[in-house]
């Protein structure tokens, strides 16, 4: 006979009916216990066991009965047992105590670590995150076997109750990026917390920059070396990317391949993907300028050959240059959402026929499909697909720019840009270090990947053989 049944209907209107809320009366020793759970979120064989190991010590009249690795007694209430059974725990209430035995069993899906699609290396960890932050910090813990390493975790979102882990090294953190950050978390108020993107509103400086101010990534072992450089690491729950701060525009440049490859290998590609900043944001702007205003600067046979080549399109090249960009942007786009076969098929093919089409028909010339053929390698290189895309998006007001004013177009917005990236901050700190606040100790790490054995002497050797050349000249 069910003796708690008006019970039982207020849990199961306060979980919504649902139909895999399960709730049913027990009785142990003649005691009423009301089982609560969700049958979609919890470990059956294992849960089962343990109910049967504590109602066995119940029955026996153990004094330890409630003391197992998996079970934690509280006071009973409706709003703990909704948030004991939403995270998939399971619950015995005990109506003349009024306590609840939550079970700590959950069964929660997530997908097997795999390689990373945004952020492939060619040497390397293929180790990437998943939708479940606890396997994630198991993943970053198996990398940092240290006490220093410390996980605050906090729920956001009234609704979705999201829980968020923030990581750093308690021996090497930003105390004062800490700060702000804490503060900033501590001012979320929202329903429903989907993932990453939308807690970098709330934690950005600087929300309407193009440029990012946390760095994504779902590479364990860069959060690991990050976190050693003392920066901090955000986590949400069913989401697989991570957020890293505070960080500097230079850190959005650097790859797990400069540090898994030798010396020199390492730094060259650095300095190339460095070089590619420039290229993709000012060689559409500079061939228009030259193309519409400074045929003068370039030597006399490619500027015959520029001249040429625009006196056969009835546009002007700023509408040559929008045309290809859009048409490469949506070529992309198209890419991305269709299965990876048929991506694959439509970025080659449809580059390839349409690139060929539009010069045919006279809409473009071939040397502007060589300018914006170049522009979008180089914003392909960038490590970070967060900055490559602002970046392909900074490259149009630049070229507007260029079209009316030419050269001092460029040089205008230059100035606006540079002055935007003095003024702009990841968690209060600059974000152009350590250019600007000048650091000549750290410059040299900026452009070079120095020898692990000792970073300081590979400086010092660095000083030495420059010191030689002079020397030898």
């Amino acid at each position: 006979m069910v003796v708690y049944k008006e019970t039982i209907e207020i849990l199961k209107s306060s979980f919504s009916h649902s139909y895999d809320f399960i709730t049913k009366e027990l009785r142990w020793n003649e005691d009423p216990v009301i089982l609560c759970y969700y049958s979609t979120m919890i470990d059956t064989e294992n849960v089962l066991k343990q109910i049967n190991h504590i109602q066995l010590l119940y029955e026996t009249n153990d004094p330890n009965w409630k003391i197992t690795p998996f079970s934690e007694e509280t006071e009973f209430s409706i709003e703990q047992l909704e948030v004991s059974i939403t995270t998939g725990e399971t619950v015995l209430i005990f109506p003349k105590s009024n306590t609840m035995l939550r079970i700590i069993i959950p069964k929660i899906a997530s997908r097997v670590p795999s390689s990373p699609q945004n952020e492939y290396v060619v040497r390397g960890s293929h180790e990437g995150f998943v939708e479940n932050v606890e396997v994630n910090i198991n993943l970053i813990r198996k990398r940092m076997n240290t006490p220093d390493l410390k996980i605050e975790r906090l729920v956001i979102g009234s609704t979705t109750n999201t829980n968020v882990s923030i990581i750093y090294l308690r021996t090497k953190v930003d105390q004062g990026a800490l700060e702000v950050l804490k503060e900033r978390i501590s001012k979320i108020e929202l329903d429903m917390l989907y993932g990453s993107g939308q807690l970098e509103d709330y934690l950005e400086d600087a929300i309407w920059s193009p440029f990012p101010q946390f760095l994504n990534t779902e590479r364990p072992d860069r959060v690991v070396a990050n976190i050693s450089e003392g920066r901090i690491a955000i986590l949400a729950d069913s989401d697989p990317t991570a957020l890293i701060a505070p960080t500097t525009l230079i850190t959005f440049y650097e790859s797990p391949d400069d540090y898994n490859g030798r010396l020199l290998v390492g730094s060259f590609y650095r300095l190339v993907r460095l070089a590619s900043f420039f290229i993709a944001i000012f060689l559409p702007a500079f061939y228009i300028a030259v193309a519409s205003f400074h045929f003068e600067i370039v030597p006399i046979d490619l500027g015959e050959e520029v001249k040429s080549s625009v006196s056969h399109v009835p546009f002007r090249p700023i509408f040559e240059a929008f045309l290809l960009e859009i048409t490469i942007e949506l070529i992309r786009e198209a890419s991305i959402r269709l299965p990876s076969p048929v991506g694959q098929t439509i970025g080659v093919v449809g580059g390839l026929v349409i690139g060929d089409a539009i010069v045919s028909a006279g809409l473009a010339s071939n040397l502007m499909v060589i300018v914006v053929a170049l522009t979008a390698l180089a914003s392909f290189v960038i490590p970070s697909v967060e900055l490559s895309t602002s970046i392909r998006i900074l490259r149009f007001p630049f070229m507007i720019a260029a079209s009316i004013f030419g050269f001092f177009g460029l040089v205008m917005g230059s100035l606006i840009l540079f002055i935007h990236l003095l003024n702009l901050q990841s968690l209060n700190r600059p974000y152009l270090s350590p250019i600007i606040p000048f650091e000549p100790k750290k410059l040299f790490a900026v452009f070079f990947r120095t020898p692990y054995y000792k970073s300081n002497e590979g400086q010092k050797n660095f000083y030495f053989f420059k010191k030689g050349l002079k020397k030898n000249e």
